[in-house]
């Protein structure tokens, strides 16, 4: 989770000015030869498919990379994609010829529907002594951050902020809020696996009460977060975390995330090796510098989610957020077998296309 995001033609552009700038260089090095230039060419370069708010300036990705590149001997190159469950689906329609050589972004949810593409192998990371709620052990993904959900509101508009799920539905239906799509984005995802944690059998139901709050459904994160914060809608999902953000960068306490009863789902973000890498020993080292000291260091505020060691120092903003008393997870294995079918049941009931 990250500031709003750029739009996307800016990731649409980036691989058309490498190669007109490509064509610049060569010509210069026609004319003039640079064995700086040469000795960089020879580095191996290190891609990662990740959501664009985590490679944008504003993000992880630029701390990252000039971390990491001071003794990988390598160019790290983050791709930005729209969002977590984006990324999955970019690789499941690129398959083996995939460029990408790790995945950085996918959440825990998604981690059977992710092997059984078959094209991930083991990280070779040890995250035994990783502190992530509800634990973590899996021998091919990674975690590196974690938050909770939520629904942030602006106290000059929502001067009475919702207390639960039950209270967020039954709400006043002309106090709008905005979601993301559970097809496209990870939060969209998450809420559809809170909704069917707090009311299994009955989510359907409760989707349709809710679906009159709804002003729109975004395929992102950062495209919801943006409405929000240009005043267009007073609610919207995001994460417990988001507050930090707004009392750091924004010195304001304007924003604030709602502490529901039942309980706020735990979203853990994970990252893995694509088995066509060419760079699986680089690849590993990387995913074993993200949970580093370092980068954990870096994370909290810049991508504004909790580290996964206990041994980071978090600015005091962060003992200002939600407490959450009950976290709220569906096995990833359930998830796997019933995702498409619970998807379903949201766009009848929600009626999104």
């Amino acid at each position: 989770m990250s500031r709003p995001r750029r739009p996307l033609a800016r990731t649409i552009l980036t691989p058309i000015l490498a190669v007109l700038g490509a064509g610049a260089w060569l010509a210069g090095l026609a004319a003039l030869p640079s064995p700086a230039s040469a000795e960089g060419a020879d580095k191996p370069t290190l891609t990662v498919y990740t959501y664009d708010s985590f490679s944008a300036e504003w993000g992880p990705g630029p701390q990252l990379k000039a971390q990491f590149e001071t003794s990988c001997a390598c160019t790290l190159d983050f791709v930005g994609l729209d969002d977590g469950v984006a990324i999955l689906n970019r690789l499941k329609l690129e398959g083996p010829s995939t460029r990408a050589d790790v995945a950085l972004g996918l959440t825990s949810d998604l981690i059977p529907e992710a092997k059984a593409t078959g094209l991930f192998t083991d990280s070779g990371v040890d995250t035994a002594e990783l502190t992530v709620p509800a634990g973590f052990s899996d021998p091919v993904f990674v975690p590196y951050d974690y938050s909770y959900l939520a629904f942030v509101y602006d106290t000059e508009t929502v001067k009475t902020p919702p207390t639960s799920l039950a209270d967020l539905i039954s709400g006043d239906p002309d106090q709008k809020i905005v979601i993301e799509d559970p097809r496209t984005s990870t939060p969209g995802l998450g809420f559809l696996l809170w909704m069917k944690a707090v009311y299994g059998d009955d989510a359907a139901a409760k989707w349709r009460e809710l679906q009159p709050r709804i002003l729109t459904v975004t395929p992102g994160w950062s495209e919801a977060y943006g409405l929000f914060t240009k005043g267009e809608v007073p609610i919207v999902l995001s994460y417990t975390t988001s507050p930090a953000y707004h009392e750091i960068e924004e010195k304001t306490d304007r924003y604030q995330a709602a502490a529901f009863d039942e309980g706020h789902y735990l979203q853990i973000e994970i990252a893995g090796i694509l088995k066509s890498s060419e760079h699986r020993e680089l690849a590993q080292r990387f995913l074993a510098f993200l949970v580093s000291k370092e980068a954990q260091q870096t994370l909290p505020t810049t991508n504004w989610a909790l580290p996964v060691r206990g041994d980071i120092d978090l600015p005091e903003a962060f003992s200002h957020l939600v407490t959450v008393e009950k976290p709220l997870l569906i096995d990833p294995e359930t998830v796997a077998q019933n995702r498409r079918a619970w998807t379903d049941e949201w766009l009848q009931a929600v009626g999104a296309r």
